[in-house]
């Protein structure tokens, strides 16, 4: 299971100033605890901090090197210099060479415009110099979005005759390029070093133009959102205030990848216009956006949108094919160890990366994923919040060629002789500098909640938009045992907890948890819907904790699910593994083993059984860690387990598992107590069946499960038994939340699957 992480912890000190600030500004305790929590912790920072504005702009002349770049690009106007803009294959780098590009030609100079494609390599590349030079012959080079790491590269420009300009917004090496460098992360007087490369290219054309360069806030917000920088200080009204012109009055050359009847927010930059941009770099094809950006013609402004989108398209296909193929892998090869290494010489490198990170999420394990060219492996590392990347290649590097990036990415070389190599030194690493506690999944809250929300709150967490990264939007814990959960269109769930009507999209595999009596956390987020004039209070669910407490409260669904997966097909014989072996293998701790119980007693007897991760009805958790596994749903996902043990008799039943599982059962395993509190009789059955047959509204639900839970009767364990059999008997079916009794149908109670199971399993 998930562990839920408080986002911030306050002292009682703090919470006095926050009690205080929240007085002094007029706002809810909550609010003000986000922002402190978040760094904001003045009176002045939080009324900046909720009203983002261009009046907080930071003078772009604080910066290092911006005068002299000023200064040069007047002489570069005034002498008639021919420019060129250089920029970079992804979205920060193609805004940086759109806004850039814009203001020259507003302050007077006809540049040329350039991005290396994605195989000429990241940065300054001397074959595109090699052919800027060779076509347009410019007295003056200004990057953006890269060039602080190329000395060298400045050095060739130089050379080749031209002066050099580097606005840049990267860490600073140690090798600094002699020339004019425009770079927040230099010690001057410019107070903040988050911008991204369009960011810094918008503070030079405000130096340029000053507040006429406020039309390119449009893509330097587009920029900053992709390029993932935090969306705190000058990034925040950056931010805002191109959410504001996007929204106002949006350029048509990205117009049309929005929703028009929609609010464009942050969140629709990162998942709709930035994807698009980044596609046409991955495709090699960068100057496609590039092109799109600067165009004013609208027949080709629409003919490269619909290229943009095309290549949208290829990409996600492009990726979903090599995400399964990855997945193939660590299904063959089994993902148990800390890292995740793979490679195939048919993956393509303009991918990986975002593979790699979808990998990270789902299986919550740094990945370094491959592709081979001859003796060589390239490869993209992406890695989860607790453990830094970069670190562990630099202790690993002795099997590797080349590597850069920093904590959560990086770039690998490594030759293929070495893979195995550095695949072992990284899994000793891992295991060394981290415990298993830091691969667990977490999930970071604001705050617990419980009935005492106000919609003034709601309110004003809509005022910390934008949300990204730095800034994400709040999440909040709400404790619950049993919810009434509806099913809309067979994916999503609705739902009401004490006093919040919450929509789970997607959540349908945990409907039987969010039912069922185990205590469980609601991980949400408020949402504010309008519907003809009337606002309305919704909470967004994102995730459900089960809490790990199975034979209490839900020991009576737990029962349940066991007699609703007796009913399941039947699948291969189990070998039996000894009480000996199951206790050494819990007491190792050996990954990618499920335990499968529905009786919390054949548990504890293990010595280290506390440790282990808990689920209920299906794992939540993908990366194969030790679960142990209450009453799995006929449904629930075991592939990439390589052992599945049962520690109950299962009176015949087999569990539908993945090819290549191997599935036990410990010796001398129990039949489940309950398993022996329901009867078999034909009367006891025939009465029920009058029961339902007379009254069927009674046992409603979309299931014998949830119309058993949902009945009256005391004994859920016998109505649910009963309604199983009578449904195999073709006598009751469950349609639209309906029980319904088919009249006239006769059947005997031994063509019964369920029936001759239980009756078959019962003691003497």
């Amino acid at each position: 299971m998930k562990r839920i992480v408080p986002e911030f912890t306050l002292t009682d000190e703090q919470l006095n100033s926050v009690r205080r600030l929240a007085g002094e500004c007029g706002l809810c305790e909550e609010t003000v605890k986000i922002l402190y929590g978040r760094g904001v912790r003045d009176a002045e920072g939080i009324r900046a901090f909720l009203n983002p504005s261009k009046s907080h702009f930071i003078s772009p002349f604080k910066m290092s090197g911006m005068r002299k770049a000023v200064d040069l690009i007047t002489t570069a106007r005034d002498d008639g210099w021919e420019v060129v803009v250089y920029g970079d294959y992804d979205a920060d780098g193609i805004c940086a060479a759109t806004i850039l590009s814009g203001a020259l030609k507003d302050f007077g100079i006809a540049p040329i415009a350039v991005v290396p494609e994605r195989k000429n390599g990241y940065g300054l590349s001397k074959g595109v110099i090699d052919g800027i030079f060779e076509e347009h012959f410019p007295q003056l080079v200004i990057t953006v979005d890269c060039g602080i790491s190329c000395a060298e590269e400045v050095e060739y420009i130089k050379e080749l005759g031209a002066e050099v300009i580097v606005t840049d917004h990267h860490e600073l090496p140690e090798n600094i390029p002699d020339c004019i460098c425009v770079n927040p992360k230099f010690a001057d007087d410019y107070i903040y070093d988050n911008l991204c490369g369009a960011g810094v290219a918008f503070k030079l054309a405000c130096a340029l133009n000053g507040e006429r360069a406020y039309k390119y806030l449009d893509f330097a917000a587009i920029a900053t959102v992709a390029d993932s920088v935090s969306l705190i200080g000058e990034n925040r009204d950056i931010v805002a205030e191109g959410l504001k012109l996007i929204n106002s009055a949006p350029a048509q050359s990205y117009a049309n990848f929005f929703n028009k009847q929609d609010t464009v927010t942050s969140q629709t930059i990162a998942f709709t216009v930035a994807p698009k941009i980044n596609a046409a770099g991955r495709m090699g094809d960068a100057n496609a956006a590039l092109s799109l950006f600067s165009e004013t013609d609208e027949n080709k402004i629409s003919a490269l949108a619909t290229k943009l989108l095309e290549y949208n398209t290829e990409r996600q296909k492009r990726c979903d094919e090599l995400y399964n193929s990855a997945k193939e892998m660590i299904r063959a090869k089994g993902g148990y160890g800390r890292i995740i290494l793979l490679c195939n010489e048919n993956w393509d490198s303009g991918f990986v990366g975002i593979v790699a990170a979808r990998i990270v999420e789902e299986f919550s394990r740094p990945t370094i994923l491959f592709v081979k060219h001859g003796d060589m492996l390239k490869g993209s590392a992406r890695s989860i919040d607790t453990v830094n990347v970069f670190e562990a290649l630099k202790a690993c590097s002795e099997y590797i060629a080349e590597f850069g990036g920093h904590s959560q990415a990086a770039g690998v070389n490594v030759s293929a002789d070495n893979f195995a190599n550095l695949e072992n030194a990284l899994e000793e690493y891992m295991c060394a500098h981290y415990s298993a506690e830091d691969f667990v999944p977490s999930v970071y809250v604001s705050g617990t909640l419980d009935d005492n929300y106000s919609n003034k709150l709601v309110k004003e967490l809509e005022m910390l938009e934008p949300f990204g990264v730095g800034n994400r939007r709040p999440l909040f814990a709400l404790k619950e045992s049993a919810v009434a959960a509806k099913s809309i269109k067979n994916a999503h769930l609705s739902m009401k907890s004490r006093s919040l009507e919450l929509m789970y999209f997607g959540g349908a595999k945990h409907r039987k948890l969010l039912q069922s009596s185990a205590e469980k956390t609601l991980i949400f987020e408020f949402n504010i819907s309008n519907f003809r004039g009337k606002e309305f209070i919704k909470g967004f669910v994102r995730d459900v904790v089960y809490d790990g407490n199975a034979c209490s409260a839900a020991r009576e669904d737990v029962a349940l699910s066991y007699l609703e997966t007796l009913s399941s097909p039947v699948s291969g014989d189990m070998r039996t593994v000894s009480v000996a072996d199951v206790a050494k293998l819990i007491k190792s701790g050996e990954e990618g083993i499920a335990y499968i119980t529905w009786d919390n007693r054949s548990l504890a007897r293990f010595e280290g059984q506390e440790k282990l991760n808990r689920d209920m009805f299906v794992p939540s958790l993908r990366n194969f860690s030790t679960t142990v596994l209450y009453a799995p749903s006929a449904e629930a996902d075991l592939s990439g387990y390589r052992r599945v043990i049962f520690l109950n008799d299962t009176c015949g039943l087999r569990l539908q598992l993945p090819e290549g599982v191997s599935a036990e059962i410990c010796e001398g395993a129990a039949v489940p107590g309950y398993f022996e509190k329901f009867s078999c009789e034909r009367d006891d059955l025939l009465s029920l069946f009058s029961e339902i047959s007379s009254t069927p509204s009674a046992f409603n639900g979309e299931n014998a499960f949830e119309a058993a839970k949902n009945s009256k009767y005391n004994n859920k364990l016998q109505i649910m038994f009963a309604l199983k059999v009578f449904e195999q008997l073709g006598l009751v079916t469950f349609e639209n939340c309906y029980t319904e009794v088919r009249r006239g149908v006769k059947s005997r109670l031994e063509n019964s699957e369920l029936y001759n199971i239980v009756k078959g399993g019962r003691s003497e």
